[in-house]
């Protein structure tokens, strides 16, 4: 039974990995996959755990429960998505980002290489790399008209906005995963993290620098005419912004859940954006008069945008995982493991290569039901960055990166020859750091 359960998640999991292929959204093996693995341990009557993790053990217990809590913890993670997405779609109901495009005044390309680089690690870490790609990329494409340089340049954004969500608990899905379940607290992460990350985006941008690409200025008819700027673009910004960095004070401060923090937030940004846009402060539609003014409304708006598919992958993948996790099967599954390559260390770099040709999200979610360390070991935080930068590798590694192919129309293999080897060395730089700086700090 052990097999056929392996068997579904396997090819559900190829599915997700071919999608452009198969030409499926991920949301559906997703969601067959998971609904399919629960329907058979409830008809099968299998036996199911909770993995106690002080005592390293497998506790028995029923169906109900363990499905109840598999769904509370991943709906904290959705939750958190939600407002965190919300948020980020009410600023750019203002066109609020627009205002970092004031900032870049240069024409050099290598000026300009270091600033999108710098920009996309900082941004990353706070509305998460796959929002900060997007922006980043969009200001792009209103500076540089020459397609081939800027295809350059959105390789190194992937690469600096994925190291740059590796260190932040609100940067990248997987850390969010990890924060949220536990695993790491925002200071922690923070002190194991960020010289590492900014070690791997150092060394990529540097040696792509010195190559030909980035030579030389851009042309003077490739500077575009500056878009209108909202009224309160600037602020919308700065507020939206300040808002989402708040979520991990407010958690340390409460000791709550991230998602009642994010929620807390998304109420200041949703009640300004509501004033700002001088429309009745009406979510819900309830009558004819204020559904005629929601469609006015940015909050409305914003939330008519959201990329529900993704939400419904993260519930599909996530309780899947937990089907098996259930089972004690990635429990044993990490015993084996340790017996086998006793160096976690290879196991957790192993995991980061991995993330580069299938989802780091699944990756993670089975890091967390395999072992059973306490709360800010290393062993989390490696985790952390390994599934966060090893995905720059390959341009379908990461969510960052398949959206930047999908907006430049990257081709893979070009993505290969280019940037891999810049992603690989950052990577690796990134991880002997993190080796080397562990003992000082834990």
């Amino acid at each position: 039974m052990e097999f056929f359960l392996v068997s579904i998640f396997v090819l559900g999991y190829l599915a997700i990995t071919l999608e452009h292929t198969l030409k499926v959204d991920k949301l559906i093996p997703a969601l067959a996959m998971m609904a399919v693995l629960w329907a058979i341990i409830a008809l099968a009557h299998l036996p199911v755990f909770e993995v106690d993790t002080v005592l390293k053990k497998l506790v028995p217990t029923h169906i109900d429960e363990i499905l109840l809590h598999h769904l509370g913890k991943t709906a904290e993670i959705i939750i958190f998505l939600l407002g965190a997405m919300t948020i980020v779609e009410i600023i750019d109901y203002f066109n609020g980002f627009s205002t970092i495009k004031l900032f870049i005044k240069t024409k050099s390309k290598k000026a300009l290489l270091w600033i999108f680089a710098i920009l996309a690690f900082i941004l990353s870490a706070i509305i998460d790399n796959l929002t900060a790609t997007i922006v980043l990329i969009t200001i792009l494409q209103k500076i540089i008209s020459d397609r081939d340089t800027r295809l350059w340049f959105a390789g190194l954004i992937i690469v600096s906005a994925n190291a740059g969500g590796a260190w932040s608990p609100i940067g990248d899905v997987t850390t969010t995963m990890l924060w949220i379940a536990n695993k790491v607290t925002t200071i922690k992460l923070i002190s194991f993290l960020l010289i590492p990350s900014i070690v791997c985006v150092v060394v990529p941008v540097f040696i792509a620098s010195l190559l030909p690409a980035f030579k030389g200025e851009i042309k003077s008819e490739d500077n575009q005419e500056d878009e209108v700027m909202h009224k309160y673009g600037s602020t919308m910004l700065y507020l939206g912004l300040g808002s989402i960095v708040f979520v991990p004070v407010f958690k340390t401060l409460t000791h709550l859940p991230p998602y009642v923090g994010m929620m807390f937030s998304l109420a200041i940004v949703s009640t300004f954006a509501e004033i700002f846009s001088a429309a009745k402060i009406n979510i819900t539609s309830l009558d004819s008069e204020s559904d005629a003014a929601s469609h006015h409304s940015p909050v409305h708006k914003s939330l008519s945008k959201i990329e529900l598919p993704s939400i419904l992958f993260f519930l599909g993948i996530l309780l899947a995982v937990a089907a098996l996790e259930s089972l004690g099967m990635l429990f044993a599954f990490a015993e084996t493991l340790n017996t086998t390559i006793p160096n976690t260390d290879i196991v957790i770099l192993l995991l980061g290569i991995g993330s580069a040709v299938i989802d780091n999200v699944p990756l993670v979610a089975a890091s967390i039901g395999m072992f059973s360390e306490g709360i800010d070991s290393p062993l989390w935080h490696f985790i952390a960055f390994s599934a966060g930068t090893g995905g720059s590798m390959l341009i379908i590694g990461s969510a960052a990166g398949v959206v930047a192919m999908g907006m430049e129309k990257i081709d893979f293999f070009w993505y290969l020859k280019k940037i891999s080897w810049l992603a690989f060395l950052g990577f690796i730089s990134g991880s002997l750091t993190f080796m080397f700086l562990r003992g000082f700090i834990a």
